[in-house]
């Protein structure tokens, strides 16, 4: 078995992602956040620091030239506190202070200066020098902007405090990992050990050490399953049962005509003389145990034919009443033998697409099955009726019935409900599985009641128009 077709690697995998994957995804969503609300909490306080420094030192004079050695040095602690630097620009942006002295005298033009000087307050966070600058407006006494505040703050902390944040990751995420794949192995060997049990048993079965599945406490899906599987298992012994008693009733029903007619034979060949009427009579016996072996071969050859794969139906428009009345035609004088009252009743015409072949077979069988087994004086009743979609056929009888614990099985092949009845009157058993399969190629459905000693109930219901089904 290939390793990656294993429920057993498949849960393993599914668990490892399910619990690496939103830690992967999560640390770089979160290292981001991070960063940003650093940034803007950074570049907030920065700007309100710098207004205070506006509203408690007068740039006036640093705007107009003059020197402020207190303020100079005040300023160059303020910058020295951030590792950074703070620039003075007049109305003109022209750079008055500069507490690097780098650029004191230079014209400096930059998007938030120009829109400083217009009265806003700004930040940006430059990600490549790792520096936030801040741009404020200066104003005067009179409340008019005479020239910006800018203040450089490096940010060098939020890359060492972001290279310790992924460090302690890693280690979380070696942790993690470590007991995905711990509690994925442990879950996948006990997801998997009760179906590595049922297998053994399976095996087992196949094996015939046992003939069904233990019950063991499992999950629920597990326990459905390991029911159906008995479920399979005890119908599959039912059909090995059912065949070997097949074969046996079949070999006693082919062994019995023959053995008769060789008796019969011998008996005409072992005699002198023998006189005509005997011999008329015996070649009678022979012909009756030459119909019932011709009986026997054809139930088997329909079952056969059945069966096939690509069997179809000559289908074609059939008057059902005319067809039931002609079929009631002939077994009546079966009926006649016992006294059965055979009765008819049709609700409406009924013209249905069906082969006539094998419906024939279906009547047939139902309501010569409904007189053989059926008691003296007792009655047959069969009704036909319809509707728009389909047409339903009903044989009632008043006759022996069918054992409560048989009605499952009477359509399976081979079975006898009443087998020293079934004996007596003849059959392979077959009829009705022949029945069952010919109202299956037509798209029906036939079901059955039944009370023992209290007779039986069929119900046959068959589309009007045969829809043939697709072969995939």
């Amino acid at each position: 078995m290939s390793l990656f077709h294993s429920l057993r690697f498949r849960i393993t995998a599914i668990i490892i992602l399910v619990g690496i994957i939103p830690f992967l995804v999560c640390v770089p969503i979160c290292l981001c956040v991070y960063k940003s609300s650093s940034i803007y909490t950074d570049g907030t306080n920065l700007m309100a620091q710098a207004h205070q420094y506006n509203e408690r030192n007068d740039y006036s004079g640093y705007l107009t030239g003059e020197d402020d050695p207190l303020l100079d040095a005040r300023l160059k602690g303020i910058a020295s506190s951030y590792n950074g630097r703070i620039m003075l620009l007049n109305s003109s942006l022209k750079v008055v202070k500069d507490t690097s002295s780098a650029d004191i005298g230079r014209i400096f033009i930059w998007e938030n200066v120009l829109r400083a000087i217009r009265g806003e307050q700004l930040y940006y966070y430059d990600d490549d020098a790792k520096y936030l600058t801040v741009s404020v407006p200066i104003k005067n006494k009179e409340g008019d902007i005479v020239g910006v505040f800018i203040i450089n703050k490096s940010m060098d902390y939020l890359d060492q405090n972001i290279n310790l944040f992924v460090s302690y990751i890693l280690i979380t995420g070696v942790i993690i990992c470590s007991l995905a794949v711990i509690i994925a192995i442990f879950s996948a060997i006990r997801f998997q050990r009760p179906m590595q049990k049922m297998s053994k048993n399976l095996d087992a079965i196949n094996r015939e050490y046992i003939n069904e599945l233990p019950e063991e406490k499992s999950y629920a899906e597990m326990e459905s399953i390991s029911s159906k599987f008995n479920e399979v298992i005890g119908k599959l012994h039912s059909i090995d049962e059912s065949r070997q008693e097949f074969v046996s009733n079949v070999s006693h029903e082919l062994k019995t005509p023959l053995t008769s007619m060789k008796v019969l034979a011998d008996s005409l060949n072992g005699s002198e003389d023998v006189p005509i009427e005997m011999y008329r009579e015996f070649m009678v016996d022979i012909g009756d145990e030459i119909d019932r072996e011709t009986q026997i071969i054809n139930d088997l050859l329909s079952l056969v034919r059945m069966d096939k794969s690509g069997a179809h139906l000559n289908v074609s428009p059939v008057n059902i009443n005319e067809l039931i009345e002609h079929i009631l035609k002939r077994l009546k004088p079966i009926a006649a033998k016992s006294n059965i009252e055979v009765v008819f009743e049709s609700f409406r015409p009924v013209v249905a697409e069906v082969d006539e072949v094998k419906f024939t077979q279906v009547v047939t069988n139902l309501v010569e099955n409904a007189i053989k087994y059926n008691k003296e004086d007792g009655w047959v009743h069969i009704t036909l009726n319809s509707d728009h979609q389909f047409f339903y056929i009903k044989v009632e009888d008043n006759g022996l019935g069918i054992p409560e614990d048989s009605i499952d099985h009477i359509f399976d092949r081979f079975y006898r409900a009443d087998k020293s009845h079934s004996r007596e009157i003849g059959g392979t058993g077959l009829g009705l599985a022949i029945t069952k399969g010919a109202i299956a190629m037509h798209n029906g459905e036939i079901k059955v009641h039944s009370k023992l000693d209290e007779g039986s109930t069929f119900d046959v219901r068959i589309p009007l128009n045969y829809i043939e089904k697709e072969v995939r």
